[in-house]
């Protein structure tokens, strides 16, 4: 069984944190590494993780759910200009369509509504960004380059 990485994350830079930073909680150890990241990185001025609602409406069942993004960062740009974005930390196999099977299985079933909720998910948020003149990202073990 693998191990699963859960806890609570304490910055050394409180004051960069946008919400209580004594309640920070990663759900796995790649987010923890990106809380690190964005802790220690000069150029983010405020960070958040699941302090952002954006309300989306499934695919799967047609309703209107909450979404809780990982994270929204405020950062400097290369021009210096500030920027603002939204990422979701996603292994690399949950952002793409699961293979067509031959047979149909619980497993199969269970990737395709998972996948169907994220992808309404990531669309609604494009959206709640893009109205704000923000960005969305979905960030992997690729972009992170780690290998667990």
């Amino acid at each position: 069984m693998a191990k699963t990485y859960k806890g609570y994350f304490k910055p050394n830079n409180p004051s960069k944190y946008n919400g209580d930073p004594s309640n920070i909680i990663y759900r796995s150890r790649w987010e923890a590494v990106f809380m690190s990241y964005l802790d220690k990185n000069s150029n983010v001025i405020k960070w958040s993780s699941e302090e952002l609602i954006i309300p989306y409406r499934s695919k799967i069942d047609g309703r209107i759910h909450r979404y809780f993004p990982d994270f929204w960062v405020k950062k400097l740009n290369k021009e210096g200009k500030q920027d603002v974005v939204v990422i979701e930390i996603k292994p690399y196999a949950q952002t793409l369509p699961p293979k067509k099977q031959d047979r149909i299985t619980k497993k199969y079933l269970y990737e395709v509504k998972t996948y169907g909720v994220n992808k309404s998910k990531w669309e609604a948020a494009e959206e709640y960004c893009k109205d704000r003149g923000w960005d969305f990202a979905i960030v992997t073990e690729k972009e992170l380059k780690l290998k667990f």
